[in-house]
């Protein structure tokens, strides 16, 4: 088992809602910026949103007012992504990424630990 472990992806209609979750098992949780990003076919991975520290969020154009990161209560070391009124176009593999050091960025290249992913289709 890697040190982030995701979870909760499957296949919705359009408007459907999925809420995936990352089980950060190895790392202190709260001493990282952690985040989601996504990867569809043919394309780039992007940015989709991105947790500080303390608790201050940077979401994607494309799924704001749409998807919302959270952490887990206390002692739930989990990293939560739901997501509503879902498009064709969300679909992609998740992947859970986590970044020491100072600063949340969503760019997917200052992250240096990501879990395997989970995929998410989305049919219209």
């Amino acid at each position: 088992q890697g040190p982030l472990v995701e979870s909760g992806g499957g296949s919705v209609q359009t408007g459907g809602s999925l809420r995936l979750s990352c089980a950060v098992v190895r790392y202190n949780y709260n001493a990282y910026c952690l985040g989601w990003f996504r990867q569809a076919p043919g394309l780039e991975r992007e940015g989709v949103a991105v947790i500080d520290r303390d608790g201050s969020t940077v979401y994607g154009e494309s799924v704001k007012g749409r998807f919302t990161i959270s952490k887990g209560s206390a002692n739930d070391d989990t990293l939560y992504l739901q997501m509503h009124s879902l498009k064709p176009e969300d679909t992609g593999m998740y992947y859970c990424a986590a970044r020491g050091g100072f600063n949340c960025p969503l760019d997917q290249n200052r992250f240096g630990y990501w879990g395997q992913g989970t995929q998410v289709t989305v049919s219209s």
